[in-house]
């Protein structure tokens, strides 16, 4: 009797090899998308891709393994693989006036991947999104001042209020395709 409850108690382990696999394919997906940026003439901060990469690896793994796979390219980006917005990498741009907003995706990928997994109403899902990005935004805006010299106010004015638009956009072409690209992987 003992050994079947044992057997019943023995769960699966977390990290398979399918998971793995797809971490490292999410992982991938933020090294292409990344790197390419918009660059704004006002402001040091670029529009970046990095945070759809988020947004769809927390709906394609969920909460845990997305944020994995963002600490393994951020990794990626501190040894000085160019996976940084303008295919930037290394210390000195996470020292630098944005590196705030890359350590504050950590955060986001927390926050919005928890939602995403325990929420299936869509509206609730855009809702952790926008928590998720609103603290990265306050992580990096803080970093920013520090690093910068500069105000609260007028770094919300160069480094949050232009992107909000083209991050709500992003959000919700995640919404769209990262449900999408879940059903196709089971």
């Amino acid at each position: 009797m003992s050994k079947t409850l044992s057997a019943e108690v023995e769960h699966k382990p977390y990290f398979t090899t399918k998971r793995m696999a797809l971490i490292g394919v999410m992982t991938a997906v933020t090294c292409i998308l990344g790197p390419f940026s918009i660059p704004l003439p006002f402001s040091p901060v670029p529009i970046s891709f990095t945070n759809l990469a988020i947004y769809l690896a927390a709906y394609v793994l969920g909460m845990k393994a997305c944020t994995v796979s963002y600490l393994i390219y951020m990794l990626l980006g501190m040894v000085g693989v160019p996976v940084f917005s303008g295919f930037t990498g290394g210390p000195a741009k996470l020292a630098g006036p944005t590196g705030g907003y890359i350590i504050g995706f950590i955060v986001m990928a927390v926050i919005a991947g928890l939602v995403i997994d325990n929420c299936h109403k869509p509206l609730i899902q855009l809702v952790g999104m926008i928590a998720g990005t609103i603290v990265c935004y306050l992580f990096g805006t803080v970093w920013f001042c520090i690093v910068a010299d500069s105000t609260f106010k007028a770094a919300l004015g160069i480094c949050v209020i232009p992107f909000i638009p083209a991050d709500l956009i992003k959000m919700i072409i995640a919404m769209i395709i990262g449900p999408m690209i879940k059903k196709r992987i089971r």
